[in-house]
C-alpha cells in the first residue's frame, strides 16, 4: 500500500460525516451522512423517503467528500471521490450495522426508538470508482488521485 492509500485511509477512519451528491428527477441535491468505511468503500444509512435515497433509484453514480470545516485554507486536507452507490441487503447489511455500531459504540446502548428506526433505514455502500486525497499543506489545491486496487 503506497503512501497516498494509507492518508487517505486513516483520513476516512478519522472522520465521521461526508456530503454526498446525488442527482434525480428533481435535479442536483446534496445531503450530509455519518459513514463507517470498510476499505475504501463507504457505508451510510438513510431512510427511503429521503431526497437522495429516491435520487439513488434514478441514477446510482453519485459524488462525496470530506473533510473538516478549515479556518485556513493551507490546513485543508479531505477526500473527493465519485462512484456507484448500492442498497446493501442480507449479510451485507448485518455486517454494515456491525460496522457502524463499532464505529459508534452508542449505538450499542441507545434508546429502543433509536434501535427502532436503525431497524427500519436502508444501508447503502458507496463503492468509489475514482478518489483524491486533498492535501493543501503541500500547495494551493494539492491534490492525489487514490489508487484504490482491490480495496474497492
Amino acid at each position: 500500500m503506497d503512501e497516498i492509500q494509507q492518508q487517505a485511509l486513516a483520513y476516512l477512519a478519522g472522520h465521521h460525516v461526508m456530503t454526498i451528491a446525488t442527482s434525480g428527477v428533481d435535479g442536483v441535491w446534496a445531503a450530509a451522512v455519518f459513514y463507517v468505511n470498510d476499505g475504501f468503500n463507504l457505508i451510510f444509512l438513510s431512510a427511503a423517503h429521503t431526497r437522495h435515497a429516491q435520487n439513488f433509484l434514478v441514477s446510482a453514480q453519485i459524488a462525496a467528500t470530506i473533510q473538516e470545516d478549515y479556518a485556513d485554507w493551507r490546513q485543508i486536507q479531505g477526500i473527493q471521490c465519485e462512484g456507484v452507490v448500492n442498497q446493501l441487503v442480507n449479510e451485507e447489511r448485518v455486517t454494515a450495522v456491525s460496522r457502524y455500531k463499532e464505529k459508534y459504540p452508542f449505538l450499542q446502548h441507545a434508546p429502543a426508538q433509536i434501535a427502532t428506526a436503525l431497524a427500519k433505514v436502508n444501508w447503502y455502500r458507496l463503492r468509489p470508482q475514482r478518489m483524491y486525497f486533498i492535501d493543501n499543506s503541500k500547495g494551493f489545491g494539492h491534490r492525489d488521485e487514490v489508487k484504490l486496487g482491490r480495496e474497492t
